[in-house]
């Protein structure tokens, strides 16, 4: 257990990197960690460069495991599958892809075109932005296991059950024509080389970190703000624990926010670090990841009203409930 809570503390807190940039705050830039601008200062410089090392390790051990799961690949493990073995295999595959709502969108696209049955299609969907590799090691990093991986299993309980209820609801008949019959190429998958592998590794980081880079310093900047300049007391007035409605406040707040999750984990970490309630600041987090207003829009022109508004009911009455129970049971993950 000693070895385990060393090399947790080294490899993924980076306790080595905080002394470092400790060092640079009040050594080079002559701040005092005792001040508000110091502490704020090295919480910024700490999380950026924690969380792209982070980044740039998983991103690219996820994309080579990804590799050898093609879309049609996929397709073709799940197409033999049904009922809560296929949902729950959907939103499995969810976790190897880490990949932003928008981002997800197409690849729901593709497999909903493939024939594959709708409830796993959104099983997926709700998953893929929500839980993967990446989202484990930072929850871990920034808080604890226990709270990474009960943060993983009621991603994967909300994805079934989302994608199980919308199969049982027969939605099919709300999904976009275009997308039911776009043309499906059976083209069977090339072996690919190690070094394909790790081209494709290299590509896939390089264009999620172009696609993130920009919300990680906005999401660690304002985990920097509300860490050491936005007073305890008024964040704990607007969302404290004790209040029953902050968990819906902080899940309506987040639906309008496009950003994932690699860019609101500072947020929530800032959040619970003033007396915000764990699930609170998890509903905000998984409120911003799954439910961003690009894409909802996106996801409108593929499926109709009825079938998207019972997604979104979905989604919102599950982080609620969810970002209630970690609240309650928080005194076992702290």
């Amino acid at each position: 257990m000693a070895i385990f809570e060393w090399l947790n503390n080294q490899l993924l807190k980076m306790e080595w990197l905080s002394w470092l940039v400790r060092l640079l705050v009040e050594d080079v830039f002559g701040l005092s960690m005792q001040t508000a601008i110091g502490a704020s200062v090295h919480f910024f410089i700490y999380d950026v460069i924690k969380i792209f090392i982070l980044l740039a390790v998983l991103i690219f051990t996820v994309s080579w495991v990804q590799s050898y799961f093609p879309p049609e690949r996929t397709r073709k493990i799940l197409g033999g599958m049904q009922g809560f073995k296929a949902n729950l295999t959907g939103a499995l595959m969810g976790t190897i892809t880490p990949f932003c709502s928008c981002s997800s969108i197409p690849l729901f696209i593709g497999f909903t075109s493939s024939g594959l049955p709708l409830g796993v299609t959104f099983s997926f969907l709700i998953s893929s932005p929500l839980v993967d590799l990446a989202s484990v090691i930072l929850l871990a990093s920034i808080f604890n296991w226990s709270i990474a991986i009960a943060y993983v299993l009621v991603g994967l309980v909300l994805a079934v059950i989302g994608g199980t209820i919308i199969s049982k609801a027969n939605m099919t008949r709300y999904v976009e024509s275009f997308v039911l019959h776009s043309p499906v190429l059976d083209i069977p998958q090339a072996e690919l080389s190690r070094k394909d592998r790790f081209d494709f590794a290299t590509n896939q980081v390089a264009d999620i970190f172009n696609r993130v880079w920009v919300y990680v310093l906005i999401g660690v900047g304002i985990g920097a703000a509300i860490h050491n300049w936005v007073p305890e007391s008024w964040v704990s007035s607007m969302l404290g624990q004790d209040h029953w409605w902050s968990v819906l406040v902080a899940t309506l707040i987040g639906v309008p926010m496009y950003a994932d999750i690699f860019g609101t984990l500072p947020i929530a970490e800032a959040l619970v670090g003033k007396g915000v309630g764990l699930g609170t600041a998890l509903a905000f987090m998984m409120s911003v990841t799954a439910l961003s207003l690009p894409s909802l829009i996106m996801l409108k022109k593929v499926v109709k009203a009825p079938l998207l508004l019972l997604f979104v009911g979905i989604v919102v009455c599950g982080i609620f409930i969810i970002g209630l129970l970690f609240n309650a049971f928080a005194y076992l993950f702290i």
